[in-house]
């Protein structure tokens, strides 16, 4: 239903122009490629959040990977710029680190808060969006978090 216009909308499922379909995958690859880099720096974040350090063997023991998968994975992120790794210490995220991981979280929380307020179970919505935050466009991803407080904010008036 068009929101703006109270009519409902209907989506065409013939075959796009192929310009826009090359755009879409070529989208859905770039996404695939930078989701497991804001993964893994999301997930250092949380682990230096909680206890102060991120080990390579908590790091592989959270995403139920091998140490050596984790360790090529680090060698990445070094070399793009988003962690340090230093001798007996631990990952440590460097600035660019730290940006990716507060937007890859608030990019997650936007799209939990959307599900949850659709009717998804608060876990379903947690794994759900560990996918899909990844996935959604800015636009798409403003347009959930508008619908969310608006949600909100008539929970707040009506209730």
């Amino acid at each position: 239903m068009n929101a703006k216009h109270g009519q409902s909308i209907e989506i065409e499922s013939a075959l796009v122009a192929a310009d826009a379909q090359m755009e879409s995958f070529r989208q859905a690859r770039n996404n695939r490629r930078s989701e497991l880099v804001e993964d893994y720096v999301e997930l250092i974040a949380d682990l230096l959040a909680d206890g102060g350090e991120a080990r390579q063997v908590d790091i592989a023991q959270r995403l139920g990977v091998a140490q050596p998968t984790v360790a090529k994975m680090l060698k990445r992120l070094i070399a793009e710029g988003y962690i340090q790794q230093r001798p007996y210490r631990g990952v440590f995220l460097t600035d660019a680190g730290k940006e990716l991981a507060r937007v890859s979280r608030e990019r997650h929380q936007i799209v939990e808060s959307f599900l949850c307020s659709i009717g998804v179970s608060v876990e379903t919505a947690r794994m759900d969006a560990e996918g899909i935050e990844h996935h959604v466009s800015p636009e798409t991803l403003e347009a959930l978090k508008r619908f969310t407080l608006k949600k909100a904010s008539l929970r707040t008036h009506v209730g």
